[in-house]
């Protein structure tokens, strides 16, 4: 994610003791797990304030930035405010300037003609996300972060124009992947004007994110389908479906989660934690010690998802 590198099981470990701890500047976890968090944070807000009527705006994703750099790379460098001093794509281990984004003073008009872009009609909703991320990044609004709030804006114009059902679409793997095709076609836009083999690049990444998409998905609609049918017979329980129902909603997850939010009584909740260790469904991350509680895994799951 945008230079940021961390694996699924330290997120979602991350994710788990969050539950019952506002204090997520955690020193058990890496920064770069604490940046993912904070990125699905300021996704899920905007979706809210989506939900609840506000456009996509300035406003919307200085609000979003200012979550995204709550804490870890970036907090110092103004969250939530556009930049005040020039900014530049470099690359660094060639000592090179890359690109050199819309000054500071003009930014203001940019913004506002960009989200008027986004908010008009007369575009296709992928040939206008496709001009739109690069004009985002072109005109780099922040001093840090603008790759995570760039590819952030894709997920929510999707999602809007109803193309996604939710927005959980997430790009960023293709683009790293490619990261340098990424940033020349990016380039030669404004150098040559090749808007077309930019475009045609993009529609090219959505396809592929897509595909892997869907069949992760229904991978995951196969596993649930299938442990629906094994769950009441190895739990011996009315109470086996909604013990599915949480893990393939947290898969790592404290036991005192389990017990007070899954809505299973609780002497029946602790019997079937030790029905599915004992039956390798789920794994043992941490052992209870003290007031700690065990932390658990869902294995069949995350199986699925690591790939």
């Amino acid at each position: 994610m945008e230079g940021t590198v961390s694996t699924l099981d330290e997120v979602l470990r991350y994710e788990a003791d969050q539950e019952d701890n506002e204090d997520i500047s955690n020193g058990n976890y890496r920064n770069e797990a604490i940046e993912v968090f904070l990125y699905s944070r300021a996704l899920s807000a905007a979706q809210r304030a989506m939900e609840q009527g506000a456009p996509l705006s300035s406003f919307l994703i200085k609000s979003a930035h200012k979550v995204l750099l709550g804490l870890g790379r970036g907090a110092q460098l103004s969250p939530g405010e556009f930049k005040s001093e020039q900014n530049y794509l470099v690359d660094r281990t060639r000592r090179k300037v890359l690109f050199v984004p819309m000054r500071p003073e003009q930014l203001n008009d940019g913004m506002e003609r960009l989200f008027a872009f986004i908010q008009s009609e007369e575009w296709q909703i992928l040939i206008k996300t496709a001009l739109a991320h690069l004009e985002f990044e072109a005109l780099h609004p922040f001093k840090d972060g603008n790759g995570r709030i760039g590819r952030m804006l894709i997920t929510l114009m999707l999602w809007k124009s109803g193309a996604i059902s939710a927005p959980h679409f997430y790009i960023s793997s293709y683009f790293e992947d490619r990261r340098d095709e990424y940033i020349d076609r990016m380039r030669e836009v404004s150098k040559s004007g090749e808007w077309t083999e930019w475009t045609v690049f993009f529609l090219e990444a959505l396809e592929a994110q897509a595909q892997k998409d869907l069949a992760t998905a229904e991978r995951i609609r196969d596993l649930y389908e299938e442990l629906k049918k094994e769950f009441p017979q190895l739990l011996s329980s009315q109470w086996a479906t909604a013990a599915l129902d949480f893990l393939f909603s947290r898969p790592v997850f404290r036991n005192n989660i389990f017990t007070s939010r899954s809505g299973i009584p609780e002497t029946t909740a602790h019997r079937f934690t030790r029905i599915l260790v004992e039956k390798e469904l789920i794994r043992t991350l941490e052992p209870a010690a003290g007031r700690r509680p065990a932390l658990y895994s869902f294995e069949p799951l995350l199986q699925i998802v690591r790939d």
